[in-house]
């Protein structure tokens, strides 16, 4: 192979793992959800699912977690991620609104 052809392939694995570390170092770096955010207090948002009003919340039960939600756009065992409803932030993993939806 030559030399030109070793550097391009080179060239485009950097760039791949480059694009792969910004992404990862943007989701690591975003906002967490705050439970005083008028978002999270519109929907009931607690980054406990322990901790929710049950008073409030009748319906809720402690095994639902952002996690297991639907609209939860990390994996089951990040700590955090992304939900549509809280753009450009992330919520916990363990935490719950009332717009839970269990996953399929």
């Amino acid at each position: 192979m030559s030399n030109r052809r070793i550097f391009l392939k080179n060239l485009s694995h950097i760039a791949a793992a480059s694009a792969i570390g910004i992404s990862l170092n943007a989701r690591a770096q975003a906002t967490p959800v705050a439970n005083t955010d008028p978002q999270a207090v519109a929907l009931g948002y607690n980054n406990d699912t322990t901790k929710v009003d049950k008073a409030k919340y009748p319906n809720h039960v402690p095994a639902q977690a952002c996690k297991n939600c639907a609209l939860f756009q990390g994996k089951a065992t990040d700590a955090n991620g992304p939900c549509p409803l809280f753009a450009g932030k992330v919520v916990s993993a363990n935490g719950w609104c009332s717009a839970y939806s269990k996953k399929a």
